[in-house]
């Protein structure tokens, strides 16, 4: 049983779920700095997050199986290598989703009962399975998932707060969705040919690796401005803010200094270890700007 368990693990990779989780985070602190904190939000906010991306690797990978058993670099995975069955993941999927769903039920469990997630809970839930249907039709998929994990910070503060004043938590979702698109891009460079010959739309496949280098330096471009904008317009965010950006910036600059068109041996490094710098960094700088005032 423990080995199944690790096996479902690895095959949702839960550590990745460092990419969305602290950008929940940062929006249900900055939201909090407002509101009185409960540990029922804070308890619902992490199992709504894990359960959900639990959920859509589950289903990514189910849905995806053949296509990964054709393609050299993910061969090896649960479904295709048969250390896993398909009703196994269905099942563990079923389960996660419904854990989703009923998570929502612990913002309605106080005084001032919030609905909004339990409303929203269902469509989200679609929003993020439909992603891995996208590549099977349009080369926008990579700012599918984008805007899937754009829904982690927005979600985060209308648990805590409701529909109010969803700008601040709207600037936070815009930086996730291109931070996202961009490191997707890159990531999808690998599996250039791939696609191409398998008749899978990505970006890399229709425009080139080069191109499509290009494409996630502009999406990280536009990320670091909205981070700015982010500091001129949340009223909690000072010069610590902007002073921990710098070096945010810099680690965007060295993600794509990683990769060149010739040699992506280096993505890997790109797409884990940086990136999960730069979203803890942000969630540590917003705490600590919070705490200093």
């Amino acid at each position: 049983m423990l080995a199944t368990a690790r096996k479902l693990l690895e095959l949702i990779r839960f550590s990745h779920t460092i990419f969305a989780l602290p950008f929940a985070l940062m929006a249900a602190a900055l939201a909090w700095s407002t509101e009185l904190f409960r540990w029922l939000d804070l308890l619902g906010i992490l199992l709504c997050m894990v359960c959900a991306r639990s959920a859509a690797m589950a289903f990514n990978r189910l849905v995806d199986r053949r296509i990964d058993a054709g393609n050299a670099r993910t061969a090896k995975r649960h479904l295709p290598a048969g250390t896993l069955s398909v009703p196994l993941v269905l099942a563990f999927t079923l389960l996660t989703s419904g854990g989703f769903l009923a998570s929502t039920l612990l913002f309605t469990w106080h005084h001032e009962p919030n609905f909004w997630p339990l409303i929203l809970g269902g469509p989200v839930l679609l929003f993020l399975l439909g992603y891995s249907l996208a590549k099977r039709f349009t080369s926008l998929a990579h700012f599918w998932l984008g805007a899937a994990l754009m829904l982690a910070p927005i979600a985060a503060w209308i648990a805590v707060r409701g529909l109010v004043e969803l700008g601040t938590p709207a600037l936070i979702g815009t930086a996730v969705l291109f931070w996202v698109s961009g490191f997707d891009v890159l990531y999808a460079c690998q599996d250039a040919e791939f696609d191409r010959g398998a008749g899978l739309h990505s970006v890399p496949a229709r425009f080139g690796i080069r191109r499509s280098l290009r494409i996630a330096a502009g999406c990280h471009a536009v990320m670091f401005i909205v981070l700015l904008l982010l500091g001129f317009t949340c009223p909690q965010l000072h010069w610590v803010y902007a002073v921990g950006l710098v070096p945010i910036g810099v680690l965007l600059v060295y993600e794509h200094r990683l990769v060149k068109p010739d040699d992506l041996t280096r993505v890997n490094a790109a797409f884990f270890q940086v990136n999960g710098i730069i979203s803890f960094g942000l969630l540590a700088l917003v705490l600590l700007q919070l705490w200093i005032g």
